[in-house]
């Protein structure tokens, strides 16, 4: 399989390393020509979504990119990218992609300094490394959105139909086991 990562901003690199540990080929995503190769299945990495869906729309790719999403195109989403995905900001007014069925708020454990890390379940797997960077939070989903993750009562991954969105990053561990789930689904489709 061919996994495309957004490369505007963030950490796409640290995503690219784990997909090209797991066998996977991975591909770059700068300019809208680049949505013209074959891939099949894309990363929204972490980093600043006020950036990244301003590149999105002054690049001339975003009504590309949430259109291939609304087509099925698998997308792994972490932390800013959930925010891209999500249809309401509950603290900010501005929509990204808007495919995702729930409600982000935006730094909802606060400031750089807020960040943690933290061992909790996921899609049935235990002990599963997640580190909050500024994270947002998922509030409210709507009903057929499967909740993957919980910590202390806040929803921290779900998942709807070709997307998986996280709130926390997965990819700054040697522990695939979040890539893995989300390469069976991709095969799965």
């Amino acid at each position: 399989m061919k996994i495309a990562c957004l490369a505007l901003q963030g950490d796409f690199a640290e995503h690219e390393a784990v997909f090209r540990a797991l066998g996977q080929e991975t591909l770059q995503l700068r300019q809208k020509s680049d949505l013209q190769k074959k891939f099949d299945a894309l990363v929204l990495p972490g980093g600043e979504s006020t950036v990244q869906g301003k590149l999105l729309r002054e690049l001339d790719m975003f009504d590309t990119v949430r259109q291939m999403i609304l087509d099925g195109m698998p997308v792994m989403a972490t932390c800013a990218g959930v925010i891209l995905l999500a249809e309401q900001l509950l603290d900010d007014p501005v929509r990204h992609l808007a495919t995702l069925k729930a409600s982000v708020r935006r730094n909802a454990y606060g400031r750089q300094l807020g960040s943690f890390f933290t061992r909790s379940n996921f899609a049935g797997m235990s002990d599963v490394p997640m580190s909050f960077i500024r994270a947002p939070q998922i509030e409210f989903c709507s009903p057929g959105i499967e909740v993957l993750a919980e910590h202390e009562g806040r929803i921290t991954a779900v998942r709807q139909g070709n997307q998986l969105a996280m709130t926390f990053h997965p990819e700054l561990f040697t522990d695939y086991r979040v890539a893995e789930y989300f390469l069976e689904q991709v095969a799965g489709r």
